[in-house]
């Protein structure tokens, strides 16, 4: 690799500027409130990082990882080093977008803020995508500069052969003389944030793809603040003594959030483990006494079924989001830890959480109620609000919201000022809302609305079923029957008398009409990277 050309201090790359949606077509943006009063010009990571630092709070710790551990004056120094990498050697400029590819640790977790503080915009990559799954995001956000793990070389190699506009790869984690660590080496742990304005774009992250294309989701400085200002400090209000943990990669929103943002914010750390699954999980929990965890149901329903002789007791919140929390696993978890976990809704769209469940006051089965600073109502297809219990779509605003990377669906997604989540909720009269579906996940069999994931959740409390999925299948009679796709805990067999069972099961536990008509047993429930459960797979099953 050779060193990037020097470049003009002065210039700004308008690609990310340029491919908003137009003005027009931007949700409402509700910004009243005291804390989200932020000045014109602000770079999130000095607010988020360096103000510890600049307090005299440098010597606390901050990101645990397998291999190592940064205080916040050893990150901010690593920080600044990077950026003066990216910006002097590597030839980065304001605006300029840069490719993140690792699983989570502190490394990773350093160039994400030092793309951000040198004026650059953040892009985000899972690392289990594969090179041609990692062509669409460098294509779509005219990527030219790619920051990643050493363990993954191999794929980003592949992928850079196949985009003639990624100029540099650079390989972190690595003792290679071409490496990032060997360009540090020299460089300063002096570098002043570059002077971003709060509307220009930070980051550009990508859905995941549970309906098709992924999106390219822009979300500004400011948004990162909202988030924290509004989740974190109304909902999760996070201090210096709590220790974070959890399963999210730091490119999918949820994790960006919950593993780098949020601590941040409380003066926190975080333990940021590259493989978390539910044993890793539950390893670091005990060894790092950490105090909240973020995950999804099904990491909690498997820990459920592992966490006999471990010391979880350092645990005092847990977080749940990136799909519906069933009211089975939510009661488990309270019986057998005493922590009512916090269920809550977000999307890539809206950067995090926007209707959350407060641990002293969740109802098991709903998602909450509108974080502070955002309003949410449930309207029907002409955008007019239904009454309370009436089921309908999904819309929210507040201090974050959506805007497309150059992409026609910004309409369908805001529409009159809303967003418009894809979902269908009802509201209850003390205004707390339930999940019934993905707007496109609605059975209507014989003439009945039959949501997918209610009888997802009574599957789940029968013993013998350890995942489960519902699905409309076509059927020349009834229009749709409801299909169940389900994995089996070990020492139950898939055969029909088993299928009879479950069938009977679900009959008693709510009314005949919505019982599976039909079930397929799966090793395995096809799922994103993130998590999220792919009914779109199954459909055609």
């Amino acid at each position: 690799m050779t060193d990037a050309k020097a470049v003009d201090r002065f210039a700004v790359d308008h690609f990310a500027r340029d491919n908003l949606p137009p003005r027009e077509l931007w949700p409402d943006f509700l910004l009243d409130r005291p804390e989200f009063q932020y000045p014109p010009r602000l770079n999130a990571v000095s607010v988020l990082l360096d103000r510890w630092v600049d307090a005299g709070h440098g010597g606390r710790p901050c990101l645990i990882g397998d291999k190592l551990c940064f205080t916040y004056a050893e990150l901010a120094a690593v920080v600044n080093r990077i950026a003066n990498v990216l910006v002097g050697r590597l030839g980065l400029i304001p605006g300029g977008r840069v490719l993140l590819r690792s699983a989570n640790n502190p490394m990773m977790a350093a160039c994400y803020l030092a793309v951000l503080k040198a004026g650059g915009i953040a892009v985000g990559t899972m690392p289990m995508l594969r090179a041609r799954e990692l062509g669409h995001p460098i294509e779509k956000a005219r990527i030219a500069l790619a920051l990643c793990d050493a363990s993954l070389a191999d794929g980003m190699l592949v992928a850079r052969a196949a985009a003639p506009g990624l100029g540099h790869v650079v390989m972190f984690n690595t003792a290679a003389p071409d490496g990032l660590e060997a360009m540090l080496e020299n460089a300063s742990p002096v570098f002043a944030a570059h002077d971003t304005e709060a509307l220009d774009v930070a980051l550009i992250a990508f859905t995941s793809g549970t309906t098709g294309v992924p999106k390219g989701t822009m979300h500004t400085h400011r948004d990162l603040l909202a988030t924290c200002d509004s989740y974190a400090r109304h909902v999760l209000r996070p201090g210096p003594e709590d220790r974070f943990i959890g399963s999210p990669p730091l490119a999918f929103t949820f994790g960006l959030g919950g593993m780098l943002l949020f601590p941040l914010y409380g003066g926190s750390s975080t333990i940021l483990l590259e493989k978390p699954a539910p044993d890793a999980l539950m390893a670091g929990i005990e060894s790092h006494r950490a105090t909240i965890c973020f995950t999804a149901p099904t990491a909690y329903r498997a820990i459920l079924a592992k966490m006999a002789g471990r010391d979880l007791s350092s645990l005092r919140k847990c977080v749940s989001a990136g799909e519906t929390l069933p009211r089975a696993t939510f009661d488990a978890w309270e019986r057998a830890t005493g922590i009512r976990i916090m269920d809550g809704i977000g999307s890539t769209e809206m950067l995090h959480i926007f209707i959350a469940d407060r641990a002293a006051d969740a109802r098991a089965g709903s998602t909450g109620r509108p974080v502070p600073g955002y309003e949410a109502r449930v309207v029907d297809a002409l955008g007019n609000e239904v009454p309370d219990g009436t089921p309908g779509r999904l819309a929210v605003r507040g201090p974050t919201g959506c805007r497309y990377l150059a992409d026609e669906r910004q309409k369908i997604y805001v529409q009159n000022g809303w967003n418009m989540t894809g979902d269908t909720y009802l509201r209850d009269a003390d205004g707390y809302f339930w999940y019934q579906a993905r707007s496109d996940d609605m059975i209507v069999s014989a003439g009945y609305n039959i949501a997918g994931p209610e009888i997802e959740s009574v599957m789940l409390l029968h013993p013998a079923v350890a995942e489960c999925a519902v699905v409309g299948a076509p059927d020349a009679e009834r229009g749709h029957i409801v299909k169940a796709f389900i994995v089996l805990a070990p020492g139950f067999v898939g055969d029909a008398a088993m299928t009879k069972t479950l069938q009977d099961f679900a009959k008693a536990e709510i009314a005949p009409y919505k019982y599976p008509r039909a079930i397929e047993y799966m090793a395995a429930l096809p799922r994103t990277e993130t998590g999220k459960l792919q009914r779109f797979k199954l459909r055609g099953a």
